[in-house]
């Protein structure tokens, strides 16, 4: 047993770091920067050491496990522990959030409270992913808010109070059922809270009450990992906030919710999973259809963006709801994969940006002439968005295919008839993703325009898209780095199911 408390200095470092840049010398940006990527390399390298020597990968249990006192009087504890389904997406955030920071660097605005704020929700992140009390979770999902409602209506687009707006009202009015769903949970059959994860694993509830709470905790999920029709405040804020922002929204903020329906709705309420699961099932197919036919209508190329990782998203609710070990596997590799994909993508749409100043699809044109730098590693990761063998979506989504074809659960005809329709999703998916490419590179648009002001992507730059590149091949070659983290979780989990 290992007693070094690793994840609460995983937690308590980036925002404890952070808060230190307030006090460093004004001299220029350039010192804030060098600190903060400093401080996410130490972190990343410190997660890597004590997951690769102190975590085992065929123990099903919660491991690196901590557990203290907060508040006496509340019987509210400080617990933490990681187990094969958080793994994954903790090291997610940690490579991510290193990158953000490094595509952040053209921001000179008010950088030191820019790079707090960032290092912040770096903690929140990984509390969220680590915690294993159903009070912390909440606390966790709500220390994420406050950051990025600051970055988005601080160094937004033009609309960026709208956005930021929008967001808050969305994402905190979802939390109040989240809160009542804790609590309800945590005070049902016993005198004082038991706000445990493993204690309320074991508890079995009324049919009646167990709905409810998924739907309190449902609703909460669904608004973050956005499920129609709660999704609407994801493109307009993807839409006005700074690139580097977009990549941690896309990245890491829509994989949280997602998390949590696995971790609370299928862990915790199975049998109200089991009932709902169908209907969700349906959910998701419309989503993938609706997003991926939504897209190319956008103007915004950040929403077109946007609209895409709808679309994907729709890929981990079907198969957290295949209920069968292929698709809840399938699910949880498309988190990691859809978190690099997400925000390489942001990040080069943000990287032209700074080039041409445009943001409408039907003003560019013509662009892979002055900048054929970027132009390659944006037609290499829109291929890798619409899932090409090779790369890690193509996997992620036909394991899902293979988890509902494969899945106990439901019958004959609806496999297929759901089968059929992601299948068009999967025709849709091209369609945006070509056009977008056309549209920004291709034809004469911007051969009238002076190009001598076009630098082509700098060293930097290619940097970020490469090292995100490089774990889409890897895991598109060899997915069992994710399997193999995941697939003892994943039977653990469905036990509870047969």
């Amino acid at each position: 047993m290992n007693y070094f408390p690793w994840l609460t200095i995983f937690i308590v470092w980036p925002i404890f770091a952070g808060s230190l840049i307030f006090f460093l010398p004004h001299r220029g940006n350039k010192v804030i920067r060098q600190y903060t990527i400093c401080i996410c390399i130490l972190e990343l390298l410190l997660m890597t050491y004590a997951f690769y020597y102190h975590f085992k990968l065929d123990d099903p249990l919660i491991q690196l496990t901590e557990d203290y006192k907060w508040i006496r009087f509340f019987y509210f504890y400080w617990r933490l522990g990681i187990d094969g389904l958080s793994i994954g997406p903790i090291l997610l955030t940690g490579f991510i959030t290193t990158l953000a920071t490094l595509a952040a660097w053209p921001v000179t605005r008010n950088s030191r409270l820019f790079h707090f704020l960032m290092l912040a929700m770096y903690s929140g992140q990984i509390g969220l992913f680590s915690a294993q009390d159903l009070l912390l979770f909440f606390i966790m999902w709500e220390l994420e808010l406050i950051p990025v409602y600051l970055l988005l209506s601080m160094w937004g687009g033009k609309k960026r109070l709208y956005s930021a707006t929008k967001f808050i009202l969305y994402t905190a009015g979802s939390s109040i059922f989240l809160l009542m769903g804790t609590f309800g949970l945590g005070l049902y059959g016993s005198n004082e809270p038991t706000l445990n994860f493993e204690t309320s694993a074991n508890q079995s509830y009324p049919a009646a009450l167990e709905i409810i709470f998924y739907i309190g905790f449902l609703i909460a999920f669904a608004v973050k990992s956005p499920i129609i029709p709660l999704h609407t405040w994801l493109p307009d804020t993807h839409g006005e906030a700074h690139y580097s922002t977009c990549m941690l929204l896309a990245g890491i903020l829509l994989k949280m919710g997602a998390y949590g329906l696995i971790r609370i709705n299928m862990e915790l309420l199975p049998h109200a999973h089991s009932i709902f699961s169908p209907w969700l099932m349906i959910v998701g197919t419309m989503q993938i259809i609706y997003a991926a036919s939504t897209s190319p209508g956008q103007r915004n190329l950040k929403k077109r963006i946007a609209y895409s990782s709808v679309s994907h998203m729709g890929f981990i609710i079907i198969g957290i709801c295949s209920i069968s070990d292929r698709g809840l596997n399938g699910a949880v590799l498309q988190i990691i994969s859809h978190g690099f994909i997400g925000a390489a993508l942001f990040f080069l749409a943000g990287t032209s940006y700074d080039r041409i100043r445009l943001v409408y699809l039907d003003k560019m044109g013509g662009m892979a002439i002055p900048i054929p730098k970027i132009f390659t590693m944006f037609s290499i990761l829109s291929m890798t968005s619409l899932a090409l063998p090779g790369m890690s979506g193509f996997f992620a989504e036909v394991i899902v295919f293979f988890g509902i074809i494969t899945s106990q659960k439901y019958l004959l005809m609806p496999k297929i008839l759901i089968t059929f329709v992601m299948a068009i999703g999967m025709i849709l998916t091209p369609i945006y993703s070509l056009s977008m490419l056309r549209q920004m590179f291709y034809g004469y648009k911007l051969f009238n325009a002076p190009t001598s002001y076009f630098f082509d992507s700098g060293p930097r730059e290619l940097f970020v898209s490469i090292s995100i590149l490089l774990p889409i091949i890897g895991i598109g070659i060899y997915p069992d780095f994710v399997f193999s983290l995941s697939v003892d979780k994943v039977e653990a989990i469905l036990s509870n199911f047969f």
